[in-house]
């Protein structure tokens, strides 16, 4: 839900800002918003490697290894599409990031894994019912502002 607000509410204020400066441009304050989501969102990495490591498919070695450098991965794609030559390709990768983490939040939510305390006592399968479609708009909305902006 927090990343979702954080888009929300940096897309209204780069709106915003854009309008006052007479330049409102919704795609270029759609990419800032989905650039702060990115960066918000990448925090989590750092603050709760452990919880997100234990999202990360039991196939996969080095969990934690992968957690901080797709949040590494993250930052990054939040400023490369705030650069205009590096924008469509940095959408398309990012809309591919998104698909490829959907099989985390699943597992997440089978195993009602609590990514922030790092238990199993999450909500569960419930969870699904907002990630995926938000999962979705994230995929949408980086399509609409990156791809098509």
């Amino acid at each position: 839900m927090k990343p979702l607000i954080v888009l929300v509410v940096v897309f209204l204020l780069a709106a915003l800002a854009l309008k006052v400066m007479n330049r409102l441009d919704l795609p270029l304050a759609g990419r800032i918003a989905m650039a702060a989501m990115l960066c918000f969102t990448a925090i989590g990495h750092f603050a709760f490697a452990d919880g997100m490591a234990m999202m990360v498919p039991d196939m996969l070695p080095f969990k934690k290894e992968i957690v901080y450098a797709t949040g590494v991965l993250e930052v990054l794609f939040g400023i490369c599409l705030l650069i205009p030559p590096l924008r469509v390709y940095t959408a398309w990768v990012v809309i591919a990031f998104f698909i490829l983490m959907l099989p985390a939040n699943i597992k997440a939510a089978i195993e009602h894994i609590d990514y922030q305390k790092a238990t199993y006592d999450g909500s569960g399968l419930s969870y699904l019912w907002f990630r995926v479609p938000l999962q979705v708009l994230f995929v949408v909305w980086t399509y609409i502002v990156g791809v098509r902006g």
